[in-house]
């Protein structure tokens, strides 16, 4: 236990020269500005992927116990920290963001790697660039609302200095049998498909399709309950979703394609996350 809280340990001295976005009580959200940030980050990725849900991490993950792959070196790392957590700063919370024209001067989007992004790419000419998030988690006692808000008020700032047309990433549905999400996939496919200019699909080795059940044939309220609470988040900001689901065995996950229109969200949600920096409500 020591070990784990030391890694997700971060310096309040650097923290106190760098700004944060936003602050709610001992909690604040703000990017990355150091190694040391980025580590923990990865370290808290490491708990929740590999030791909390299962996760097959490769050897050098489990010598470093972090998450660790060649995007982290040109995303950008959101960062929830408790500033009173047993005396030190912690990371309790991370999303990692990737903008468009940096993602076209490095190696790509990652969900390029699951999913045929040429759709989005070609509307991002008239729509503004992407944004793709990803590697989202929070630690088991920061499961909550306080949290949450401040990781979308961060992303809210985020959308609004780099003038994003459209976020997307990748979903997940624990484990990775997609049969065992038959209701849930078949919900998505028939409630919340993106339209066509906007869906990404499953490439063709890895698709999985996910109309596995006639609409009339399930329990759409009960389908939409046992989705995943981040999934429920998406939805509720107006996420579409992709064509296909990814089965991604590394992660022991079921993924799923989703893209968000930033226009709505940020109509609907102005006055919940614009907020200015100093707010703490």
């Amino acid at each position: 236990m020591t070990s784990m809280l030391q890694a997700t340990a971060v310096a309040a001295d650097w923290l106190a020269m760098t700004p944060s976005i936003h602050r709610a009580g001992q909690l604040d959200v703000r990017l990355a500005t150091s190694p040391e940030e980025i580590g923990a980050a990865q370290a808290l990725r490491y708990q929740i992927f590999y030791e909390e849900m299962g996760a097959a991490a490769a050897p050098h993950m489990t010598a470093a116990q972090r998450d660790i792959d060649d995007y982290d070196a040109v995303c950008d790392h959101l960062l929830v920290i408790d500033h009173g957590f047993d005396g030190r700063p912690h990371v309790v919370g991370t999303y990692r963001l990737l903008r468009q024209m940096v993602a076209q001067l490095n190696r790509g989007f990652y969900s390029a790697g699951e999913y045929d992004l040429s759709p989005l790419i070609a509307a991002s000419a008239t729509t503004g660039q992407l944004l793709e998030l990803g590697r989202s988690c929070v630690a088991p006692a920061y499961r909550n609302n306080a949290t949450i808000t401040l990781l979308w008020r961060g992303i809210a700032s985020y959308l609004q200095t780099h003038s994003i047309g459209h976020m997307f990433g990748c979903a997940s549905l624990h484990g990775s049998d997609a049969a065992a999400h038959a209701a849930e996939l078949s919900y998505l496919y028939h409630h919340h498909l993106a339209p066509p200019e906007l869906r990404a699909r499953a490439l063709p080795e890895h698709y999985v399709d996910m109309n596995r059940i006639a609409p009339t044939a399930f329990d759409a309220r009960a389908a939409s309950k046992a989705l995943p609470p981040l999934v429920k988040g998406y939805l509720r900001v107006g996420a579409m979703i992709g064509d296909g689901a990814y089965v991604d065995r590394q992660f022991n996950t079921t993924d799923i394609f989703v893209v968000m229109p930033v226009e709505r969200i940020t109509k609907r949600y102005a006055g919940r996350f614009e907020v200015g920096p100093n707010d703490t409500n």
